[in-house]
């Protein structure tokens, strides 16, 4: 019997370091708050890695705390229509459709899961950009999208950001292309008084949103 619990044991203690060993490290480049230490990340993983297996992930989920985007974490955590988890990773978008080859990231919609995929050039990016990026994409929790849902998303988007750069600075790394759209996100947003004037313009004119209705059902602004 004790050999029994001995090998099951084992076999537990195997189990876990696998499913530890499925979590990616942050890349060593990517400079951090410094309330990120590796005890911390690994602390807040514990929530996050249902969703992402990704630490650089994680830490961009717990940056949004505390900022517009909390709405999107708490979505991306389950409170969503679906009432699952969305899913977060990295993926070469021309696999889901060829003309998505150059975005930045998309929000999906699978046999009733959500997922968000967002382009692999964006694995060096700041945790702070992607938190930004990721209060976007958790916004859209349907297969139906519309001018009016991609402008309250893109505006959200900018407003995080504005309050990412506040508590953490150090996200604002220009050699990031991602970095780099939020910025211009960020500058509309203040262009227009702090209001999506600008940004709704912006939305308006991009080729990829051409055939999007002006409303789409179910759509709400939180």
């Amino acid at each position: 019997m004790k050999k029994v619990l001995l090998i099951f044991s084992i076999f537990l203690i195997n189990v876990y370091c696998a499913q530890a060993a499925t979590l990616e490290p942050i890349p060593a480049n990517i400079k951090l708050p410094e309330k990120y230490t590796q005890d911390y990340i690994d602390k807040i993983s514990e929530e996050y890695k249902k969703v992402a297996n990704e630490q650089l992930l994680h830490v961009a989920l717990d940056m949004m705390k505390n900022t517009k985007g909390d709405y999107s974490r708490k979505a991306i955590l389950g409170y969503n229509l679906t009432q699952k988890p969305i899913k977060i990773e990295f993926k070469d978008l021309s696999l889901l459709n060829k003309s998505y080859a150059s975005y930045d990231a998309v929000g999906w919609k699978k046999k009733n899961r959500l997922y968000i995929y967002i382009n692999p050039k964006h694995r060096n990016a700041t945790p702070g950009a992607l938190a930004a990026l990721l209060s976007h994409e958790a916004l859209h929790q349907d297969e139906f999208n519309s001018l009016s849902e991609e402008t309250y998303a893109w505006t959200m988007e900018a407003m995080v950001w504005t309050q990412i750069l506040k508590k953490y600075p150090e996200s604002n790394d220009l050699e990031s292309s991602l970095v780099m759209r939020e910025n211009i996100l960020k500058q509309l947003y203040e262009k227009g008084n702090n209001t999506n004037k600008y940004i709704k313009k912006t939305v308006y004119a991009n080729e990829g949103y051409k055939n999007l209705p002006l409303t789409s059902p179910g759509f709400k602004a939180q």
